[in-house]
């Protein structure tokens, strides 16, 4: 019988891809009328800028550990305990000039004032977009009534707790929330879903995770013994070596999951 239930944040309760889009839209637009350029294309490139610069960096692998993306980088502060967070805050506020300045020299204007104000402004932007599919507080009522309730997210503490800070009506829904930037170990780690069970008092049996990645969310519940359902909004084809026990395409459809499983 399911005592638990460890939803994922980004993606799954939050619809960080839309706020991240929203705030690349406004900025390039906004960039488009200073620059004349094109903000769909100024997009694309800082887009593809951010993810070069961000691979570069010697603190690569700890963000990929963690479970940091480079669009991430691009607002976070990263003001978190501990030597790699240290060195990304020393980091961002160059990789985000750079970021910008570098989109904007791949359509041919070379300005990097005008860059270092994109990287403050899309920060601002990204505050001022936080997006919450539209079923999420209405299933979250739902279950609490019946079930025990864990948020677990990757990414840097600071920067997660933000998220939450801006939708400050998700938090209380959770009687834990588990950031892998704390614990120290990101999704799919097994390391991480054995703490959370740990955390809770719960057999890995009672516990079900929801997440909308595969690769993290449901590879990582696997290896925890833990049954998973992956929330598939976007008709993605499954992976071969990765198999999760239920799929939906909505979050209000995990409900009849759990009345197949009682």
């Amino acid at each position: 019988m399911i005592r638990t239930i460890i939803f994922d944040l980004d993606d799954t309760l939050i619809w960080d891809k839309k706020s991240i889009g929203t705030a690349f839209d406004r900025t390039c637009r906004y960039a488009a009328d200073k620059a004349a350029v094109d903000a769909a294309a100024l997009e694309l490139a800082v887009r593809e800028a951010a993810r070069a610069l961000y691979s570069s960096y010697d603190t690569y692998d700890f963000t990929q550990m963690i479970g940091i993306n480079p669009f991430e980088g691009l607002w976070g502060s990263f003001d978190d305990p501990g030597e790699e967070f240290g060195r990304m805050k020393e980091i961002v506020p160059a990789y985000r000039r750079e970021a910008w300045t570098n989109g904007l020299r791949a359509l041919g204007v070379d300005d990097p004032a005008l860059g270092g104000e994109l990287a403050g402004r899309f920060i601002e932007e990204r505050r001022n977009a936080p997006f919450i599919y539209e079923e999420t507080f209405d299933v979250l009522d739902r279950l609490r009534e019946d079930y025990q309730l864990v948020l677990l997210t990757n990414g840097a503490p600071s920067l997660q707790r933000e998220k939450l800070a801006i939708t400050p009506e998700l938090e209380p829904y959770f009687d834990r929330v588990v950031i892998s930037g704390a614990f120290g170990r990101g999704k799919p780690d097994e390391s991480i879903f054995r703490h959370v069970l740990e955390e809770t008092g719960t057999g890995a049996s009672e516990a079900l995770m929801v997440g909308d990645n595969l690769m993290t969310d449901i590879l990582g519940a696997g290896r925890a013994g833990i049954r998973s359902v992956w929330i598939n909004r976007e008709g993605k084809k499954r992976l071969p070596d990765v198999t999760p026990d239920y799929e939906i395409s909505r979050l209000d459809q995990i409900e009849t999951i759990l009345k197949e499983m009682r």
